[in-house]
């Protein structure tokens, strides 16, 4: 191991770095999870060059490569352990085409969402893909874990604003794949197979994406409160059937917003009820939010409107907070599971059944657009008690019950990978596992994650 660390320095230079602390904050990202030992060597990649020299090594020689972006990530994907090589991708941050006409960036996986949005806004564009983290997480970290946001019930995931993306596979070897046009289905879609791969495949090099106008006319926000989460879910499903599309709903319960509240020092005016956020844009969004407003009132919501876009942005902003709200009670199992958008209600019932069962409370907000739930689960000290994994596996089972799925946004990492075949079945794991074996036959990208 030794030798490779001098063959890596050799190769990439000072871009290879075996610092004790810059190894040890490698053993854990934003999910509370730690590997049990620090990595071997963390190579902080400045060039494609250099991506595809470390693969090459780590290649040849049989050693570990986990990917890894800004380390946002919630459910382990980059954790690294002993023996194992880091291979960062956060300081290739560069947009190296943005193209008005065709309504396209080319960028380097390393730039921030946000710092991407705002080199697009005087363009008057923007990446549609919005995660509460958005100020933190990269483009390619997002790309990794297909991850979604506050805005995907109208304008989609991220795997909808790709078009092409570089790739560097195990062995060192640069792929281009997709297209830069609208359209494009020559042979296999092979970018869509590495969207949400988790860094098992290969890794994302530069990205072609898909922009969007930015919108024109109003924004509209609704602020609304319901007795209970139940019932703001209902309210939620009720938008969603009559087929109003808001660029965002949210909807916070109780035990959330309280703590949300008490993190970000603000009064709570309605202590014990839930919250329910929508928000519409485009020419139409006040006669959209005023047709949900009705649907709200009539439901039993006490609700207000606003179209100034920066009092929407604050309230918006109390839904952004849950994550720092929820490390500062303690270490987070945070959850991601997404069911049809009909059964949010029942969703909601049952984690709170399940939490009183266990005696536990499990504080959960949702993107209820697109029937995306986030349930955490709280608990002290680093190790995370039995009680909580098996309110975590009945929390799985009760989405797959109602016709969901494991995760909407986070992916598996190394969090959810006991439950893989719960919702896929041995057959479809076995073939996923023999195209892995395809892109990287000595199994060194990633191991141990999702598999």
């Amino acid at each position: 191991m030794t030798d490779v660390v001098a063959l890596l320095r050799d190769a990439v230079g000072d871009a290879v770095s075996t610092e004790p602390a810059a190894l040890e904050a490698m053993r854990g990202d934003k999910s509370g999870q730690r590997s049990a030992a620090a990595p071997l060597a963390l190579v902080t990649a400045r060039t494609v060059s250099d991506v595809q020299a470390v693969l090459r090594l780590a290649n040849e020689h049989g050693v570990a490569v986990v990917p890894r972006g800004s380390g946002t990530g919630l459910t382990g994907g980059a954790l690294a352990g002993a023996g194992e090589l880091v291979l960062s991708t956060a300081a290739m941050t560069r947009i190296l085409e943005i193209d008005e006409a065709d309504q396209v960036a080319v960028v380097e996986p390393g730039i921030l969402n946000a710092d991407l949005n705002r080199a697009l806004e005087p363009h008057g564009l923007r990446w549609a893909p919005d995660p509460a983290s958005r100020e933190i997480s990269s483009v390619g970290g997002n790309i990794a874990t297909n991850a979604g946001g506050l805005l995907c019930a109208k304008y989609g995931v991220t795997r909808e604003a790709v078009l092409g993306l570089d790739v560097v596979l195990a062995d060192g070897t640069l792929m281009r794949l997709g297209h830069r046009t609208v359209k494009g289905v020559t042979g296999l879609d092979l970018t869509a197979l590495m969207i949400g791969s988790e860094g098992t495949l290969g890794v994302i090099v530069g990205a072609t994406l898909k922009l969007t106008p930015l919108p024109t006319g109003p924004v509209a926000t609704i602020g609304a409160t319901f007795p209970t989460v139940e019932d703001a879910a209902a309210a939620s499903a009720a938008i969603t059937a009559a087929r109003i599309r808001p660029a965002a709903m949210e909807l916070i319960d109780p035990v959330a917003l309280a703590a949300i509240l008490r993190h970000l020092a603000l009064p709570d005016r309605a202590p014990g009820t839930a919250h329910l956020l929508v928000q519409t844009d485009g020419e139409a969004a006040e006669a959209e939010a005023r047709a949900a407003l009705t649907i709200i009132t009539g439901l039993g919501g006490i609700a207000e409107l606003t179209t100034d876009p920066h009092e929407g942005e604050r309230m918006l902003a109390v839904r952004r907070a849950m994550h720092p709200a929820m490390e500062a009670l303690g270490q987070v199992l945070i959850e991601d599971v997404a069911v049809p958008r009909s059964q949010l209600p029942a969703m909601f019932a049952a984690i709170r059944r399940i939490g009183e069962r266990h005696g536990i409370l499990i504080p959960t907000v949702a993107h209820a657009g697109d029937g995306n739930l986030h349930p955490n689960l709280v608990c002290d000290g680093d190790e995370v008690p039995d009680v909580i994994w098996t309110a975590a596996g009945e929390l799985f089972e009760a989405a797959l019950a109602l016709g969901g799925t494991l995760t909407g946004e986070h992916g598996i990492g190394t969090l959810k990978r006991r439950w893989l075949a719960d919702e896929l079945g041995d057959a479809q794991v076995m073939l996923q596992r023999r195209i892995k074996e395809a892109f990287d036959p000595r199994g060194i990208m990633n191991p141990g994650k999702v598999f």
